[in-house]
């Protein structure tokens, strides 16, 4: 990205830096990159960072789309807010899942296991409705069927273990999914750097 095609002298088709982008008419295409800095498109972000690259100093300097929308100040994430996060994740990943299910956008093994979710979530609440909402049940359900609750984690993983494929997640593979949630949930950028355990920028199941 913030790359064109072009001809080199021997005609040959080469990548460039783009050398202008086209001014946005709506003010909500503007980004924020992580060095706060607000940009009026994702083109305008790495267009600069693709001169920087270019430049003799580059190497240095690191900017990456943060999130979608104009820099802002993030509030802070309480000890107590990041312990909650994990399974609002989930919880979306799963809503994500459920609605690709409905609308048959799902293969047939991400089928099987999105109907499989959503049929225990329907059976699970028909039970609490019924007032049988013991700790101990919850537990039994969760163990048993594990493999459907973190599979909307693994579906989501997968979907953006891209470039390249393995099973590793960058900041720019992650960038799809975190772009979106900063701005809404002001402890997603904590809890992606408590997944990265080694510090060396990738995280991975």
């Amino acid at each position: 990205r913030g790359e064109v095609c072009d001809l080199d002298e021997n005609l040959k088709p080469i990548c460039v830096c783009a050398k202008k982008c086209p001014e946005p008419e709506d003010p909500s295409m503007s980004v924020c990159s992580t060095a706060n800095k607000t940009y009026l498109s994702e083109c305008h972000l790495f267009k600069q960072k693709c001169d920087l690259k270019s430049s003799e100093d580059g190497k240095r300097v690191r900017i990456h789309l943060d999130y979608y929308g104009p820099c802002k100040l993030i509030e802070e994430c309480l000890e107590e807010e990041l312990a909650e996060f994990p399974l609002r994740m989930r919880d979306w990943l799963k809503n994500v899942l459920v609605q690709r299910m409905s609308l048959e956008l799902l293969t047939d093994k991400e089928m099987f296991h999105a109907k499989k979710i959503y049929e225990d979530e329907r059976r699970l609440k028909k039970r609490a409705d019924g007032g049988d909402w013991e700790a101990e049940i919850l537990l039994r359900d969760f163990r048993k069927n594990y493999a459907h609750y973190v599979y909307p984690i693994h579906w989501m993983f997968s979907k953006l273990d891209i470039h390249p494929k393995d099973r590793y997640l960058t900041h720019a593979e992650l960038a799809p999914l975190r772009a979106p949630l900063v701005p809404m949930e002001h402890c997603t950028t904590t809890f992606f750097k408590t997944c990265d355990d080694d510090g060396d920028k990738r995280i991975s199941l």
